[in-house]
């Protein structure tokens, strides 16, 4: 399997970047405290596809999920839609901070890759 290292020093807090691993594109969103107190602040048994926050990440400060809407295969838009986290333009899906679905069509929580950090700021997705 192919595998991508990506060096995470020049990513602010607050920002989403994309890159592409396996023809796919892949969200690495650096989170703020707000980011991560809001993620674990939602009910879980509220969410369609529920999972902790602390199940999708390895650390909180960084979330890395496949950037491709679970319901028909769409690119969701970064810091857009109700939940602060992406919105799908094709069927109006909402995922939240932590990539989890909120609202829409869409079945599932984006993806999160195998990935892993092999230093304080770099990141190998694969």
């Amino acid at each position: 399997m192919a595998s991508l290292e990506v060096d995470l020093s020049s990513i602010e807090p607050g920002s989403t970047v994309t890159v592409k691993w396996r023809g796919k594109p892949v969200f690495i969103r650096r989170r703020t405290d707000d980011d991560i107190k809001l993620a674990n602040s939602v009910d879980v048994n509220s969410l369609r596809d529920p999972q902790q926050d602390a199940e999708r990440v390895k650390n909180p400060e960084w979330l890395i999920v496949v950037g491709v809407c679970t319901h028909l295969g769409c690119i969701p838009l970064p810091n857009a839609g109700d939940f602060g986290g992406w919105f799908c333009p094709c069927h109006g899906s909402h995922y939240d901070i932590s990539g989890r679905i909120r609202k829409g069509p869409a079945p599932y929580n984006l993806e999160v890759p195998t990935y892993s950090f092999l230093e304080e700021n770099k990141l190998l997705i694969g």
